[in-house]
């Protein structure tokens, strides 16, 4: 038995003095025990209010048996496919099949399958024909209704019907799985367990449902038409609107006479939970029957990272975190954080860096205003977007305190802040004393933020602010590091094919691209997962929001030409950006002249003659000047791999934000990919991320398994 982990044989059981367990956890992931994964936060929090668990992490899926390796639980199966959606997890946005799996033994990609909430749960039904089976974690949560499916280019049922679950634990699950273990503990049928918090349950009886909102029938929605569309987007608006858990109301969806019915959320932790998850007694390791395979590569990623937050007021369109976390950010006390970093400075492979302080917003301490934790996130306004609200708390002395008392800890060379941070936010404070400690202390190098577009029609479909507010904020970056005497870049994340982005948006944004003087080279195309607003503007061609019309491409081609004006002056990408340019009557930008994007003719790719690159490249931005960039390489970038492995699980795990020269190129990379990453940290729930997808968002949203936090959370290392 390893020493501290929870059972994973009858052997183990055994050695523990467990004849039966009260809870088996069957999860995508393979077993590590740390807060970043949400299998140990919900396997710990059931542990700490006396409950048994044992793990079955990556069951075989076409053995029977590999289910029933621990036996039959007394209470029941908690089932999760994981940090991260097993879809995202396996394809590309081009829906190619990924060649990794940052978590899971080596970086191996086959050991697990695809929709696994679902594959799992059927497993379980061969043998185990009645128990009680609770899904959760970033798959489950975000399919807890109906929802665009990217991959079959359909509308699902809910994942409650799909898998043959009793009941979904959404969001980030600590409260909601402890109180259904507690019912199922005194007795209660699981069919009868409908009224906690957090919770999705069937019935075939609607006037068992109080007080509820009935959205448009599954077969209303899921109909092919230009009215099913719409019947679609008006059925997530309504879900959209019912995610706070101080004013949402009981919702549920009619599938042919069974009626899947979602409670309200549960209520956001206080400080003092918040802390009390992070006290539990958790080993921080893979299980060494690992190591033989060198261990889990996404817990080398975010090994020496904190989270200090989760939830997210940002409400990014193309995020999930709404829809995971909730728009309530919670934040851990210092103490708490401090004494994590402490135990985490004592492991014997620290190296004196800090990888990451945040969640999916870095600098996020706390609700957006005093009003949310009374009543709530404003249904019908934002923080944030399209300026901040005058309500807003504007204020990052708290994250500013919290960042000197870990700089100051002994053994600690570097802090560095990776998560993603707002840069709206961050320009609405005054007072520019984080913003020069933030680049005096915590950059090394490149700093990456997210403006992911530049023209306003497509900033608005993502619910980003104007380009005008990024490019303020660069020009602040580069008078401070000017002032400090600090020779440091910002690297832009950029997003393709967004709902609402044109050829002749994709083309205003290299022209951006070509004055900024620098090609960036993360180019992500828009990748539509369950959850967010954005796969609803792509599906249905609306905005469900406003249910005004939005221009969305599907054609893989014009998709191609648009990531392709992002990378101009590739020369794999000329005949690309040619037919795109002569497509929108752009010859004006052909030719040899200083504003044009390409020459006449595709030029030798060994010379480079005619592409341009010198004659725009400054010798201290773009790909020059990562070349000035200082290096840590012990403070590597949290992103896993699979395209972000982190986050598709997203970014390649191998990422590393303090590189010297070009930073890393990951053409196919999707925005949740890249939150992915986050989602990893941010330990219950899941970046879709997140941003998740979603935004899988940095220290972010953690995919959570049974009724745990899953998600898209944290938005990876950069700013937003």
């Amino acid at each position: 038995m390893a020493e501290g982990f929870l059972p994973i044989s009858r052997k183990d059981m055994e050695e523990m003095g467990i004849d039966q367990v009260d809870f088996v956890y069957v999860c995508g992931d393979a077993y590590v025990d740390h807060p970043s994964f949400g299998s140990a936060i919900i396997s710990r929090v059931l542990q700490a209010h006396g409950y048994t668990v044992g793990m079955i992490c990556q069951p075989d899926w076409r053995d029977p048996e590999s289910i029933a390796v621990l036996g039959q639980p007394r209470l029941g199966f908690l089932v999760s496919s994981g940090n991260m959606d097993s879809m995202v997890n396996h394809y590309t946005v081009a829906k190619k099949r990924r060649h990794q799996d940052a978590y899971s033994p080596g970086g191996r990609a086959d050991k697990r399958p695809d929709r696994a909430v679902t594959v799992y749960c059927n497993l379980i039904r061969r043998t185990f024909k009645h128990d009680p089976i609770i899904v959760g974690g970033i798959e489950a949560s975000l399919r807890r209704m109906a929802h665009y499916d990217y991959w079959s280019d359909s509308v699902r049922r809910s994942v409650l019907l799909e898998s043959g679950a009793d009941l979904v634990s959404y969001g980030m699950g600590e409260k909601s799985i402890v109180e259904i273990a507690d019912a199922l503990n005194s007795g209660l049928a699981v069919r009868d367990i409908t009224f906690i918090r957090g919770t999705v349950y069937k019935t075939r009886d609607e006037e068992l449902i109080y007080d509820g909102i009935r959205l448009p029938d599954f077969d209303a929605i899921s109909e092919d038409s230009e009215e099913g569309r719409r019947a679609y987007a008006e059925s997530f608006a309504i879900q959209y609107r019912n995610t706070d858990p101080f004013t949402a109301k009981v919702i549920y969806q009619n599938y042919g006479g069974t009626f899947v019915v979602q409670n309200p959320p549960a209520y956001p932790l206080s400080e003092m939970e918040f802390d009390d998850v992070y006290t539990l007694p958790y080993t921080r390791k893979w299980h060494p029957v690992y190591d033989a395979d060198g261990g889990i590569p996404a817990l080398s990623e975010i090994r020496y990272s904190l989270t200090s937050n989760r939830g997210c007021y940002g409400e990014c369109n193309f995020c999930a975190l709404t829809m995971h976390e909730g728009r309530i950010v919670q934040a851990r006390s210092h103490k708490s954080i401090l004494e994590e970093a402490k135990q985490m400075i004592e492991e014997p492979d620290f190296k004196g860096y800090i990888h990451d302080v945040g969640g999916p917003t870095a600098e996020f301490r706390g609700p957006a205003c005093s009003k949310q934790l009374k009543k709530g996130a404003c249904p019908n306004r934002r923080c944030l977007y399209p300026k901040p609200c005058p309500n807003l708390k504007v204020d990052h002395s708290d994250y500013l305190s919290l960042l000197r008392k870990l700089r100051a800890l002994p053994k600690v060379k570097k802090v560095f802040v990776r998560s993603g941070f707002r840069f709206d936010y961050l320009m609405a404070d005054k007072d520019k004393t984080f913003l020069r400690e933030l680049c005096k202390y915590h950059v090394s190098g490149q700093l990456r933020v997210a403006p992911e577009n530049i023209t306003d029609n497509v900033l608005s479909k993502m619910g980003k602010p104007s380009v005008s507010v990024y490019n303020g904020f660069v020009e602040e970056f580069k008078k401070i590091n000017e002032k400090l005497g600090l020779k440091q870049y910002i690297v832009p994340y950029l997003m393709s094919s967004h709902p609402g982005s044109t050829l002749k948006d994709a083309i205003a944004l290299a022209e951006y691209i070509r004055d900024m003087g620098y090609m960036p080279e993360q180019v992500q195309d828009f990748y539509p997962t369950p959850g967010t607003v954005s796969t609803t503007m792509y599906y249905t061609g609306l905005d469900p929001l406003t249910m005004e019309p939005v221009y969305v491409t599907r054609n893989p081609h014009e998709k191609a030409m648009q990531r392709a004006l992002i990378q101009y002056r590739e020369p794999d990408n000329y005949e690309l950006v040619k037919e795109a340019l002569l497509t929108e009557g752009r010859e004006d930008l052909i030719g040899f002249d200083e504003h044009c994007l390409i020459p006449p003719r595709k030029m030798n790719r060994k010379t480079g003659t005619g592409r341009g690159t010198a004659r725009h490249t400054s010798p201290d931005t773009g790909r020059g000047a990562a070349r000035h960039a200082s290096s840590d390489a012990s403070a590597k970038n949290h992103r896993t791999g699979q395209s972000q492995t982190a986050l598709s699980a997203g970014r390649k795990a191998s990422s590393n934000n303090n590189r010297r020269g070009k930073p890393e190129r990951d053409q196919g990379q999707s925005h949740y990919e890249r939150n992915s990453n986050s989602n990893r940290r941010t330990s219950a729930g899941s970046k879709a991320g997140s941003r998740d997808p979603g935004r899988g968002k940095g220290t972010g949203a953690q995919n959570r398994t049974a009724g745990s936090s899953g998600g898209t959370g944290r938005k990876n290392k950069r700013g937003r």
